[in-house]
């Protein structure tokens, strides 16, 4: 019975994407670097926004060597207005580590993977897929979009272990990079037609507020300190939001290594 359900979900999603498959950039290379900074780029960013940026960064940065070299300074204006803009530091670390361990390069074992900044289980999975073809299978938001909806219909507190199982079974192991595009593809699919599947998942929760939030003014503070070097006391009248809160922000900046303080002045690191 579950084998006839899998050979079903399969012909689903094969005859879906045959009449629907989307084209980005990163679908057009196998190069690593390039598929990792796709993917990071992608994390909590829709598809569309991404495009522009990921063809921008790539002229500017285009391997690892390059992108290991540059300051955050040089780094944030072809990052600025993505968000998260912590993503943008990690990926140059993860550069400097590919550059320092392995000669620019990326290891394609996943657990190797896994050991450089910014990537995690889902992302090492995807950069292993994507480049490699790795017959392995992952879970991204339009993925488990697809697995609850089509084999959780009547269930709430679904959690990926579960979903895990299930994308195992159907995964076509020789196709293993097409075969995700296509799971992805369906999932946005579902996103427009139906109410969300992924409510119904264990860890669902919905974004909190971004109006006021710490992530507004974090944002606030880069875009001003990318014009010119600032005080405390200049971006807190700047960002137009209350002392304390923007104290924490530049307090966090700093730690994260994405701004730096000199004799109270600061600056983009």
């Amino acid at each position: 019975m579950q084998k006839e359900r899998i050979k079903k979900f399969q012909k689903t999603i094969w005859n879906f994407y045959k009449k629907n498959r989307r084209n980005f950039p990163w679908r057009e290379t196998i190069d690593p670097y390039k598929i990792l900074v796709s993917e990071i780029m992608l994390q909590q960013t829709q598809t569309d926004r991404v495009i522009n940026y990921y063809n921008k960064w790539l002229k500017r940065f285009p391997n690892f060597k390059i992108l290991a070299s540059a300051k955050f300074s040089e780094i944030y204006p072809f990052w600025q207005g993505l968000g998260y803009n912590r993503r943008g530091l990690n990926l140059q670390k993860a550069a400097q580590k590919a550059v320092v361990e392995y000669k620019g390069k990326l290891p394609q074992d996943i657990l190797l993977l896994e050991e450089f900044p910014g990537i995690g289980l889902y992302t090492a999975r995807a950069v292993s897929i994507f480049s490699f073809n790795a017959p392995v299978a992952c879970i991204e938001t339009n993925i488990r979009r697809v697995f609850i909806h089509h084999f959780f219909k009547d269930k709430n507190g679904v959690n990926d272990e579960q979903i895990l199982k299930l994308a195992e079974l159907a995964l076509d192991k020789k196709k293993s990079r097409e075969w995700h595009w296509a799971l992805m593809d369906y999932g946005a699919y579902l996103k427009s037609e139906i109410a969300n599947p992924n409510r119904r998942h264990k860890n669902y929760s919905i974004q909190s507020k971004f109006e006021g939030s710490l992530r507004q003014i974090r944002g606030a503070v880069l875009r001003n300190l990318m014009e010119k070097k600032m005080t405390a006391k200049q971006l807190i009248k700047a960002s137009a939001s209350s002392a304390d809160k923007v104290k924490i922000v530049i307090s966090a900046l700093e730690k994260e290594g994405l701004i730096k303080q000199n004799k109270k002045v600061y600056s983009l690191n």
